[in-house]
């Protein structure tokens, strides 16, 4: 569960209705009062809380409500779970809505906010089909006035990384946040980690079935106030609401990692509260600004590496190989690939710095190809130079251009057909409609990183590449060279 101490914990559930009279409704209230921070009973959104729980006790009524199954999968069973055609079926017969729309697009406000979610996505909507969701347990109800921190979030995603198990894969943005909260808490991590592996361990003690269930509802309970990027995220308090309800600061923090967003909607509000806020709001914004983003000795750390790695082509500290022609009057830089069968090493190493490097070499971009072409994947570097001449063109000629990359790489009979995703296919298909020089970028963008992350690490493994490192390494002297050409030249001035 989520990692908070005990009596912050307490502070922060959500005492059980009592509806066994008017003593009761006053104990009730006497225990809220306690428990229930005075934060929660001055949250403008606490009325549209209740108003959506009201709805969700309906729908877990055992009778009348959303029909909950314990579905058998292969070799497996999912407990708990409901379909979203039977929701909105349900919210057809037993709410005031029009039509099927009107109530999906209930279902997709309520999920917003966590009260059920889709067992297999981050993506808190609903569809009408044979997708399946689960109720969130009310311990997570937003009406409680969570406000978890970074850290709760680190011990989390820790927790899910001690686990071997596909549902509780860490997805990209996800890894990326772990990664920043790591950094942020290195002093603490060991902490955190102990945090995690204790809860971890508890969890395995549970029933599997129990922790399926439970395990579902924490992913859903972050999957609300750490969204995923494109996402609402309903636990923001728009400026508006808080400056009415005379808090212009305190409702507006956000619980993302990373700057505040404030909503722009500032209009009705008084102008002695306006001015005020947005005072505050400047020295706010001001003191941010003046604040560093960035540890100095960690830019100068990257600094330093990426001058020690170029440092042996530098010719303020190293002489070049060859003479610069643009200030002694000799020309064997421009002819060095013609006069030369063998390259130097320090030029072939430096492929290995990057593939913007090696692509930028013409030999190192021609042996680039001709590996591609040793595995069947030459047309992602045609394809992306193609794209990259696109840009370059004229006006006049991009139609033109546009739709011979389309038809020579992308069209359904292709003479060099290109394997990309489908997302980008659509998305560049789309595109066509309107041709211009940025068509294409999507799709190239995507055969760009493809290249990087998997056909340029295999290409610096390759016995391809070795080879011709070490071949380079044998090559003649620059002295050799300058003879060879000098006697030729003597030679040619003989005849």
């Amino acid at each position: 569960m989520v990692t908070m101490n005990s009596d912050k914990a307490a502070v922060k559930r959500k005492p059980e209705p009592n509806t066994s009279g008017c003593t009761g409704e006053q104990a009730n209230e006497e225990t809220a009062s306690l428990q229930q921070p005075s934060s929660c009973d001055e949250s403008p959104n606490l009325l549209l809380y209740k108003k959506m729980e009201k709805i969700i006790e309906k729908m877990q009524d055992e009778t009348t409500g959303v029909p909950v199954r314990t579905v058998k999968s292969f070799m497996s069973k999912i407990p708990s779970v409901f379909t979203g055609s039977d929701l909105i079926t349900w919210m057809l017969k037993n709410l005031d809505v029009e039509d099927q729309q009107e109530a999906l697009h209930l279902a997709h406000l309520i999920a917003s906010h966590g009260y059920f979610f889709p067992i297999d996505d981050h993506m808190l909507t609903v569809k009408n089909d044979g997708t399946f969701y689960r109720f969130q347990t009310p311990y997570f109800w937003p009406s409680n006035c969570w406000e978890p921190e970074n850290t709760d979030y680190a011990v989390y995603l820790c927790k899910r990384t001690m686990q071997n198990k596909t549902r509780l894969e860490l997805a990209d943005y996800e890894a990326e946040n772990l990664a920043r909260l790591q950094k942020m808490f290195s002093r603490k991590w060991e902490f955190i980690f102990m945090q995690a592996e204790a809860q971890s361990k508890v969890d395995k003690k549970r029933d599997k079935l129990e922790r399926k269930v439970l395990d579902s509802q924490e992913r859903a309970f972050w999957d609300v106030h750490r969204p995923m990027p494109g996402c609402v995220n309903t636990t923001e308090i728009d400026i508006k609401k808080a400056c009415q309800m005379n808090k212009p600061l305190k409702g507006l923090r956000n619980l993302q990692i990373g700057p505040p967003k404030l909503s722009p909607s500032t209009s009705g509000l008084h102008s002695k509260v306006t001015v005020e806020s947005l005072k505050k709001q400047i020295v706010l914004l001001r003191s941010q600004l003046e604040r560093r983003n960035i540890k100095v000795s960690k830019a100068a750390e990257s600094f330093m590496a990426y001058y020690e790695q170029y440092l042996e082509y530098d010719p303020f500290f190293v002489p070049p190989e060859y003479a610069n022609p643009w200030i002694y009057d000799n020309t064997e830089l421009w002819d060095q690939d013609k006069l030369a069968k063998d390259i130097s090493a320090r030029r072939v190493k430096r492929w290995a710095f990057s593939l913007q490097e090696l692509l930028a070499d013409p030999l190192g971009r021609e042996h680039f190809e001709k590996f591609l072409d040793k595995e069947f994947s030459g047309e992602n570097l045609k394809f992306w130079e193609a794209v990259q001449e696109l840009k370059a063109l004229p006006q006049s000629q991009v139609q033109k251009k546009v739709s011979e990359i389309w038809d020579y790489f992308l069209a359904s009979d292709a003479k060099c057909p290109l394997n990309i995703d489908s997302q980008s296919y659509e998305f560049t298909k789309k595109n066509m409609e309107v041709p211009d020089r940025w068509a294409f970028d999507n799709a190239a963008a995507h055969v760009y990183h493809l290249m990087k992350s998997d056909s340029y690490s295999r290409y610096l493994r390759s016995e391809m590449y070795k080879d011709f490192l070490n071949g380079s390494k044998k090559k003649t002297s620059v002295k050799g060279i300058r003879s060879i050409v000098s006697f030729t030249a003597r030679k040619d001035n003989v005849t």
